[in-house]
């Protein structure tokens, strides 16, 4: 307890709890604001270095920050850059503060971690935008208005922005999170066949490989009948070839009278007409029932 003095003399001073003072509950006060959307998404430094690039260069700075580096495969790292790209574009129409930027930023990112991380909901995170925006907005309390990072007109306009680019697209946002896809992989396949060369203790690289028709066909043509046929002869000896040629010159009816030949022949005959017959007669059968079949449906029609 402090005393003052009074020109009748001696008075008590006002007492704070737990003996604080107003400047300590002050300070107090402002570090548990401090808190409020910490840490920042991104540094002073690197919203500097953005701030001086085009749209190609923030995003290329931001796809440096973020560490993404599968953008071309990976949908989910392309559509969060996207998200904080867009972001960060409309801040720099709205012509925000450094701090402004920091904080709205870090804004996003933080609706992006209550979705992804806490599964909240689109009222909840509805609700949290207003707690938060009530913080960091305009107030009508006289002693929180230097904590005030927005106006009016810029903490409506965020609220326009968000509601627009994340909430009117909540649905997606959620499915992007929590729903699994599989990697589809497209390609061509080519089989190759590679020759052995004749010579050498290693083969040909493999993209000097062609395939086996091209080979066979017009590199190493397969050899032909009559080239075996003279390779055997070759190999023969005269006394088979002999007995060949001896062979070759018996009529091989010899033996065989003309009834012989004609019932053959009939027997054969008969045979070929009969499964022909045969063959007809399945063939008329099935169109028979084609037709049976067809001619119920209509009677059903």
């Amino acid at each position: 307890m402090s005393v003052g003095t009074t020109p009748g003399g001696t008075t008590p001073a006002a007492t704070t709890p737990a003996g604080t003072t107003p400047e300590s509950e002050r300070d107090a006060e402002f570090q548990e604001h401090e808190k409020i959307l910490s840490p920042d998404f991104l540094s002073v430094a690197q919203i500097t270095e953005m701030l001086a690039e085009d749209v190609d260069g923030v995003q290329q700075k931001l796809k440096k920050f973020l560490n993404f580096k599968n953008l071309h495969t990976c949908l989910k790292e392309d559509i969060l850059l996207d998200f904080y790209v867009s972001g960060f574009l409309w801040a720099r129409g709205m012509d925000f503060s450094v701090i402004q930027y920091s904080k709205f930023m870090t804004l996003l990112d933080m609706l992006l971690h209550n979705l992804r991380t806490l599964h909240m909901s689109l009222e909840d995170s509805i609700k949290w935008l207003g707690e938060v925006m009530a913080e960091i907005g305009p107030s009508h309390s006289q002693k929180n208005e230097e904590w005030n990072v927005f106006n009016i007109k810029q903490a409506n306009a965020v609220i326009d922005y968000l509601k627009i680019s994340l909430f009117q697209h909540y649905k997606l946002y959620e499915f992007l999170f929590y729903s699994t896809r599989e990697e589809i992989v497209i390609g061509t396949e080519q089989v190759l066949e590679v020759v052995k060369p004749s010579g050498g203790l290693f083969p040909d690289p493999l993209e000097e490989g062609i395939s086996f028709d091209i080979y066979s066909t017009f590199i190493e043509p397969p050899l032909t009948l009559d080239t075996e046929m003279k390779g055997l002869d070759q190999e023969q000896g005269p006394e088979e070839s002999q007995s060949e040629a001896n062979t070759s010159d018996v009529d091989p009816l010899v033996g065989f009278t003309t009834k012989d030949i004609k019932a053959v022949l009939g027997q054969v005959t008969d045979d070929i007409l009969i499964g022909i017959q045969t063959e007809i007669n399945e063939k008329l059968q099935i169109q028979e029932e084609a037709f049976n079949a067809r001619i119920e449906k209509l009677k059903k029609a």
